[in-house]
């Protein structure tokens, strides 16, 4: 009765916000929770830019199809898979994730939704639910689960801290500065390894 919770963007697959600045060469757009822990700010900074480039939905979404999985993502998760149940939870969008879901095999995702209008322009975004990562996990302790979770940002570190154990997964300097209670893994053996050690904790 074990379940692995991992964050999707920097731990299985690159930051789409960032990979999406870079193919349209607007910089402001490589802000991320790694920069801005409120996540409520940083959406509507997001919005707004977007607005301004007059960039919708279909855009994004066309990047996104060009992306894959981070180098190793797919064949740790399939391994890891085997051993625990896993569950991605991720503050990223139903409407950007389909396409990095079919390359990771259909893993389980629990994130958020978009609101586009009839030109594909973001209008809106809704969360599932606030604090969903930590909530989440909650939930699955109520359920005699032993949960550990790996995340890479600050929107993770609620989720870490909720867990039996938590890693952080190629954490920028900053982050892992100010949670240094938290073991780092800079690769997925690594991952891995940390994620076997910790259950062996709470076994």
């Amino acid at each position: 009765m074990q379940i692995v919770c991992l964050d999707l963007e920097g731990v299985l697959v690159p930051e789409i916000w960032i990979e999406f600045s870079r193919r349209t060469g607007i910089p402001e757009l490589q802000r991320t929770t790694r920069d801005e822990p409120d996540y409520d700010k940083l959406m509507t900074y997001r919005l707004d830019i977007l607005r301004r480039h007059k960039l919708g939905l279909p855009d994004i979404q066309k990047v996104i199809a060009e992306m894959g999985p981070m180098d190793g993502a797919r064949a740790f998760l399939d391994k890891l898979r085997e051993d625990y149940q896993v569950v991605i939870l991720s503050d990223t969008f139903y409407e950007f994730a389909h396409p990095l879901m079919r390359q990771l095999g259909w893993p389980t995702l629990f994130c958020h939704s978009l609101e586009d209008d009839d030109d594909g322009m973001l209008v809106d975004y809704h969360l599932r639910m606030p604090d969903q990562k930590r909530e989440a996990v909650k939930r699955f302790k109520e359920l005699n689960f032993t949960v550990v979770a790996a995340g890479d940002s600050y929107n993770d570190t609620a989720m870490l801290g909720e867990a039996h154990g938590g890693i952080l997964f190629h954490p920028p300097e900053n982050v892992i500065r100010e949670f240094p209670q938290y073991p780092v893994a800079l690769n997925y053996d690594q991952l891995r390894a940390e994620i076997d050690r910790a259950f062996a904790k709470v076994a």
